[in-house]
């Protein structure tokens, strides 16, 4: 046809090559939400890193002046950072770990064909739809030691007097835990859930045939198209919970003795109530470093395992 496009040599239908014009209306288009990200995110990092090497203090009359690597120097030396970023750990861990699997068995449930599946997975997200800090009171209230629902039922079954779940050097960061796990967990499963409805259902019919059981149709078909969406949930779940602030604030404000003070919380005291906003950012950026090189060190040795198999 005398109509015919050119499409070879990446030529537009009128033979032109794109040109800068067109360049400049695609980024015409990314500013609105290119915008937002390098005022809100970019700028105050890079501020952030540069606030590190300085002394900044609170107050107007001191004058702030650069002290190069001083703040980290000090952070090597400072045991109560240290211990901090043990229990962010921990906490990170410790949270992350049974989210997954509990929100893995979770969304095998409700991608089953279950009577009134659609009450139980709005129940499920309730929690997600819920406020930090809200979810942080209703659980203080849970845990109260006099009326909280959870030694009132320990004192009808008979297993005790309860205890004061938020204040004990041994409970603390058990209690908090579980409240972080509570909260976290129907992001996890609705993830895993539409990873799940994305499996080609003929796959499993194919290995129930071939009499594969649940737990060999799990591994085999289910599983291998579930991991990507495993290793990214699981990921943004250990950077979420590492950089907890506002659920263990409300709950236990660090305590007690330190025993649930966060990275972000002593980064927080250091900046807020005692004004020490460049040690406080040199915090920040070591937190930021650290948990990078982990997360780094783990998606290099998922990706190497998958590509073993």
């Amino acid at each position: 046809m005398a109509t015919a496009t050119k499409r070879s040599g990446g030529t537009t239908s009128a033979g032109r090559r794109p040109g800068p014009a067109r360049d400049h209306g695609a980024w015409f288009l990314v500013l609105p939400a290119l915008i937002p990200i390098l005022v809100l995110s970019i700028g105050p990092l890079l501020y952030g890193i540069a606030l590190a090497f300085t002394d900044s203090q609170s107050g107007r009359t001191r004058p702030t002046q650069w002290v190069g690597t001083l703040n980290f120097q000090d952070l090597l030396h400072d045991t109560l950072f240290w211990d901090s970023f043990r229990i962010g750990l921990l906490w990170a861990v410790g949270v992350t770990v049974p989210q997954f699997l509990l929100a893995l068995g979770l969304a095998l449930l409700l991608n089953e064909r279950l009577r009134f599946r659609w009450l139980a997975r709005a129940l499920a997200i309730i929690p997600w739809a819920m406020p930090e800090v809200v979810v942080g009171i209703m659980w203080r209230l849970v845990y109260n030691p006099d009326a909280g629902i959870l030694n009132e039922t320990i004192r009808d079954l008979g297993l005790g007097d309860g205890r004061d779940w938020l204040t004990g050097l041994a409970t603390a960061l058990p209690a908090v835990i579980l409240v972080g796990i509570w909260a976290g967990m129907p992001q996890t499963t609705v993830a895993l859930l539409a990873g799940l409805q994305n499996t080609p259902h003929e796959l499993h019919e194919a290995a129930a045939l071939d009499g594969a059981g649940a737990w060999r149709r799990f591994r085999t078909v289910t599983w291998p198209a579930l991991r990507p969406v495993a290793l990214a949930i699981t990921a943004l779940n250990f950077i979420w919970n590492f950089n907890s602030f506002a659920l263990v604030y409300v709950l236990t404000n660090g305590g007690p003795g330190g025993r649930t003070r966060l990275p972000m919380l002593f980064a927080y005291e250091e900046a807020f109530r005692y004004g020490q906003f460049g040690y406080a950012a040199a915090m920040g950026c070591v937190m930021v470093a650290v948990i990078s090189v982990l997360l780094a060190l783990y998606l290099v040795g998922r990706l190497k395992g998958d590509q073993d198999r």
